[in-house]
């Protein structure tokens, strides 16, 4: 697989990399990281071999956020057209986090240094998120005068919970790897980035060595319960497991466990 401009895209088994690799611009996230986005995810998506995306960064940081420079260029002359324009580029850019939550492959974010702004964004949109000692967080709108639109204001407080969101999105503050950690926005912290993309790649292993069905089954179900609620979310996952109950992959974990070795999913 290749990338573009903004993103490396590379292959190590059933692990797909996607590597921001704007190291020059501290990886700041122009349009043509949010147009790549919704070109790359379908591609993961479609691809039989991929089973897990971790995405990573080149250079000293994760990214520094929205290009502003960019960014900019949207806010046209004062008229209902050039708003209306900037609501569809707006609505454009949601769809590119989007397609990160919705993607059928779990994806692990593993950030390093700073990740402010659309950075928080992205990893929102994230299953699994990891740094470094060293990274740093901001939901930086509120210090430039914006609402953040791209997907914190809606999907962090799913994961860290109200108490801790809303202070950080008012203050729009930096909180260190330690604060994230205790409030589960990520699961690890590593000493350096050598380690933190050797953590990455192993939890990735780990869960590409699990039935892909399953795995892809229960990202479904998580995002249709946290969405629907409680019990349309019990139901939905019965119907989900009515459907493809048995499968190959069952089988071949009752055999490999009868036979004491690990088993070989096949995705069927």
């Amino acid at each position: 697989m290749s990338g573009n401009d903004f993103f490396k895209v590379k292959k190590e088994g059933h692990i797909a990399w996607l590597i921001l690799n704007r190291p020059e611009k501290r990886n700041s996230m122009n349009l043509e990281c949010f147009s790549s986005l919704r070109e790359i995810f379908p591609r993961f998506d479609k691809d039989p071999e991929v089973r897990v995306v971790v995405i990573q960064a080149e250079g000293q940081c994760f990214t520094g956020g929205l290009d502003l420079y960019d960014a900019a260029t949207l806010i046209g002359a004062d008229s209902a057209d050039s708003r209306e324009q900037l609501r569809k580029v707006i609505l454009e850019m949601q769809e590119s986090m989007n397609m990160i939550e919705r993607c059928k492959k779990p994806v692990i974010a593993a950030a390093h240094g700073l990740c402010i702004g659309a950075g928080v964004d992205l990893l929102s949109a994230c299953d699994i998120r990891v740094a470094s000692k060293d990274a740093l967080f901001s939901i930086r709108e509120t210090k430039i005068a914006i609402i953040a639109d791209l997907g914190t204001l809606q999907r962090l407080p799913t994961i860290i919970g109200h108490g801790w969101f809303r202070e950080l999105a008012l203050t729009g503050r930096n909180f260190t790897a330690a604060e994230a950690l205790q409030m589960g926005f990520i699961t690890h912290i590593a000493d350096n980035q050598k380690e933190l993309f050797a953590k990455a790649k192993k939890l990735a292993e780990e869960i590409a060595g699990n039935s892909p069905l399953a795995v892809q089954g229960a990202k479904e179900v998580i995002l249709y319960s946290r969405d629907n609620g409680i019990y349309p979310g019990l139901e939905y996952v019965a119907q989900k497991n009515a459907s493809t109950l048995p499968c190959d992959d069952v089988m071949e974990a009752f055999k490999a466990f009868m036979e004491k070795r690990p088993p070989e999913f096949k995705g069927k």
